[in-house]
C-alpha cells in the first residue's frame, strides 16, 4: 500500500490508497517539537494493520523533513520520495524559479491535470489560500498566494488590541452589527470577493473559461457566497495528486 504525506504549515495529511482508492486518512499538527521517536510512535498506532510498501512525501516544512523521512524509513523499512521539481511532475513547470515551487502546489497541479479539462484552476485552502493554475497547454504557470482565512483571524487577533480571537463560521450577513460577525463577513464573504475577483483576472489571461476546483479544509465555508460556484470541491486532490506522482516515478525507475 502507498502512504502518502502532505506536510503543511498547519498539519500533516496523511493519506493511505490501495491502487487508485484512498482507504484511510488522517491529520497530525505540524509539530516541530515532537522527536524523531514520537513520529515513529504516531506513525506505528495509525498503520500497524497495514504493509506499507512506497511513500511519497509532499513537504513545505523544511524542519521535518528529515525527521518524518526517519521515521518512515525505521518504521516502514522504506526510502520516501521527497516531490519536488527536480523529480518527474508529471506536468511540464512554466516559472523561472523551480526552487520556488511549492511541493503542494505541484501536488495540486498534478492532480488537477491528470483528473481535470485544461485549463483548471485549484484553490487550495490551507495555511494560505493559494491558487494553483494549469493553462489550456497542460502546463502549470503558477497561480496566487494570499493569506489564509484561519491566518486572517488570528492576525486580527494578534495586532490589535480589541479584536477577539474567533473561531471559523458562517457569515450571517455582509452588514455585521456587532464585532463577531463584522470579523467574519470581512474574512468568509471578503475571501469569496477575492476569489471571484481573481478568477476573472486568471481567465482573462489565459484567454477562456478554465474549471474552478476547491480543496483544503475551508472550501465549504466559502462556497455559498461565490458569484461563480467552484465546478469541483476535492479535499484530497492533494493527496490523489501525490498518488499521481509516485505511480509516474516508479514508471521512470523500472
Amino acid at each position: 500500500m502507498l502512504l502518502t504525506a502532505d506536510i503543511g504549515n498547519t498539519s500533516i495529511t496523511l493519506g493511505l490508497f490501495d491502487e487508485s482508492a484512498l482507504v484511510e486518512e488522517f491529520r497530525l499538527a505540524s509539530d516541530k517539537d515532537l522527536s524523531l521517536e514520537e513520529y515513529e510512535v504516531l506513525l506505528k498506532s495509525l498503520f500497524n494493520k497495514f504493509v506499507i510498501d512506497g511513500c511519497i512525501i509532499s513537504s513545505v516544512v523544511e524542519e521535518l523533513n528529515n525527521k518524518f523521512e526517519a521515521a518512515v524509513k525505521n518504521v516502514f523499512k522504506i526510502t520516501p520520495i521527497f516531490l519536488s521539481a527536480k523529480i518527474n511532475t508529471g506536468v511540464k513547470i512554466k516559472m523561472p524559479n523551480l526552487n520556488e515551487v511549492g511541493a503542494d502546489r505541484i501536488a495540486n497541479a498534478a492532480g488537477a491535470y491528470v483528473l481535470y479539462k485544461h485549463p483548471v484552476i485549484v484553490v487550495d485552502f490551507g495555511t494560505a489560500t493559494t491558487f494553483d493554475i494549469v493553462n489550456p497547454n497542460g502546463e502549470f504557470i503558477g497561480g496566487v498566494i494570499a493569506p489564509g482565512i484561519n491566518l486572517q483571524l488570528k492576525t486580527l487577533n494578534k495586532f490589535t488590541s480589541k479584536l477577539p480571537r474567533i473561531e471559523i463560521a458562517n457569515s450571517p450577513s455582509a452588514i455585521g452589527n456587532n464585532t463577531v460577525d463584522a470579523i467574519l463577513s470581512g474574512v468568509i464573504r471578503g475571501c469569496a470577493c477575492m476569489i471571484d475577483g481573481l478568477i476573472e483576472q486568471c481567465e482573462q489571461e489565459l484567454g477562456e473559461k478554465a474549471v474552478i476546483v476547491a480543496t483544503g479544509g475551508y472550501a465549504n465555508y466559502i462556497a455559498e457566497y461565490l458569484k461563480r460556484p467552484f465546478d469541483f470541491i476535492n479535499p484530497t486532490l492533494t493527496l490523489e495528486g501525490l498518488r499521481h506522482l509516485y505511480n509516474i516515478n516508479q514508471l521512470v525507475k523500472a
